[in-house]
């Protein structure tokens, strides 16, 4: 059996990860009861329809506050049943969430006469601070639109094996802001920049022109070099401390050139030494 949870707050995409999921052949429940997750996975483990059940849940701040501060022992109680049970988060900053709560005229679930949007998004993150502490996997969707977050949980979650850590190694531009769900996050704006060659300009880190110009800097040559055997040495340690889930981040000020070139450099060369290394490049069209 598979039980994925979902929790997050209002706003950053947890319906969406919800109809991802369902999509994919889990059987979804949308606001369970926190203290009902043991009682569910017995179900579902007795179940004698499905030989494998496909199992996702969504818990958030409409919980009671005693269910949601028990998270921890309830989690503890589901896998101690050996169940694969990964906990997703989602978030986006709180910016990003008081807009799309503006743009769409929802009523956040924790507002009331006496407390405002924003007073009831501060409140909704301490109440979910639980599960937010121990979620395998955690997405920020603040510069992710829908079809971006949808590819990303199909990436993330259902391409992820059965047992081990699955990483991935993604392209950015501090320009659009750094990827706060990253784990390791590598710098590369100190490298010759493709961008001020106008024939390379339009170009990406994917194509054949700027790969043969970034291939001759001695300085990138130098970069990949020691990002690579920082990555070769200590990533097997995350996996064998049991991580489910890690992300390594390149950044280049657009997100376009420098950093694409590394990432896919970086990770055909983890793949042939790792499972289940994925590449994603956040900021190319």
């Amino acid at each position: 059996m598979r039980l994925v949870i979902v929790s997050g707050r209002s706003g950053s995409g947890k319906s969406t990860a919800l109809d991802v999921l369902e999509d994919n052949g889990f059987y979804c429940i949308d606001n369970l009861p926190a203290g009902l997750l043991p009682e569910l996975a017995d179900r579902a483990l007795i179940h004698n329809e499905l030989a494998e059940p496909l199992v996702a849940v969504s818990i958030d701040a409409r919980n009671l506050p005693s269910h949601l501060s028990r998270f921890p022992q309830l989690l503890e109680e589901v896998r101690h049943k050996h169940i694969q049970c990964d906990v997703l988060f989602l978030d986006a900053d709180e910016d990003t969430l008081l807009k799309r709560f503006s743009e769409t005229r929802r009523r956040h679930p924790l507002t009331s006469a006496d407390r405002s949007l924003a007073e009831a998004i501060g409140v909704e993150s301490d109440l979910l601070s639980p599960i937010a502490d121990l979620a395998d996997l955690k997405i920020n969707t603040t510069h992710l639109n829908l079809y971006q977050l949808r590819d990303t949980l199909k990436l993330r979650l259902l391409e992820k094996p059965e047992a081990g850590t699955a990483f991935l190694l993604e392209s950015f531009g501090f320009k659009r802001g750094m990827p706060t769900d990253a784990d390791l996050v590598f710098d590369v704006r100190c490298l010759p920049n493709p961008y001020w060659k106008p024939e390379l300009r339009e170009h990406s880190g994917l194509e054949q022109p700027v790969i043969d110009y970034l291939a001759a800097q001695p300085d990138v040559e130098d970069m990949f070099q020691d990002i690579s055997q920082y990555l070769l040495k200590w990533l097997p340690r995350f996996a064998a401390s049991n991580r489910a889930y890690v992300t390594v981040a390149i950044g280049c000020t657009g997100g376009h050139h420098r950093s694409v070139y590394l990432t896919e450099r970086l990770g055909k060369l983890l793949q042939g030494t790792l499972r289940n290394v994925q590449v994603r490049h956040r900021d190319l069209p």
